[in-house]
């Protein structure tokens, strides 16, 4: 019977070929774990930023050509000509107009004036702080400080519409002033005609001139 013997001697160490051999399948088994979160995070990642990306441009984009479509057309020192139904030349000016987007015949102005048969025997003149041109119907609204003018009358209102087709101007306003006859004052009027009728309506006072 053989009995074991202790020689005292270390047992061998782990052989060195299989621990390089252990080190690298761990370090690839960590790498494997690693690629498998990162690479769906990195995808992920970037197909957020691509619709990032795409939201911003769009988002940036829209309000460009909102604001493009909103610019008024401006127009210095503007100058429309006609004439009405009646043969009657008239030109219309403005320190400044702006073209409204929505209506290109609808023009918005600073301080209008027109004259109507101008150096002719029925010339009349109105202006006014702010005025809209309705270029498709002719038509001229007027407000702030009015002032009508023809060669017997001059008047004062708070805002007229006048067609530049038919010569007529209403308004429903307070008018005061003097005519061939005196001074009026009235709620509303209209001048109809080449201005030859004048009709004054509402809380109508007159104080007549006789002339000698």
């Amino acid at each position: 019977m053989t009995a074991a013997t202790d020689t005292g001697l270390p047992e061998p160490p782990f052989p060195e070929h299989r621990r390089a051999d252990f080190e690298r399948w761990r370090r690839r088994s960590r790498l494997i774990r690693m690629l498998r979160i990162a690479l769906p995070s990195l995808i992920a990642l970037i197909f957020a930023g691509l619709v990032g990306s795409v939201a911003w441009s769009t988002f940036n984009a829209q309000p460009k050509t909102a604001r493009g479509g909103d610019e008024p057309i401006r127009l210095v020192n503007p100058r429309f000509v006609g004439r009405d139904d009646k043969g009657r030349a008239f030109v219309l000016t403005a320190d400044s107009a702006i073209r409204d987007r929505l209506d290109y015949s609808r023009v918005i102005l600073r301080k209008p004036a027109l004259v109507l048969d101008e150096n002719g025997p029925e010339q009349m003149r109105i202006n006014g702080a702010e005025g809209v041109f309705h270029e498709q119907s002719g038509k001229l609204e007027l407000s702030g400080g009015v002032r009508m003018e023809d060669a017997k009358n001059a008047f004062n209102t708070a805002s007229s519409l006048f067609d530049t087709k038919t010569g007529e101007v209403v308004g429903s306003g307070p008018i005061q002033g003097a005519g061939g006859l005196g001074e009026i004052r009235a709620e509303s009027y209209g001048v109809y005609g080449k201005g030859e009728t004048m009709v004054f309506k509402g809380g109508v006072k007159t104080r007549l001139e006789s002339k000698k």
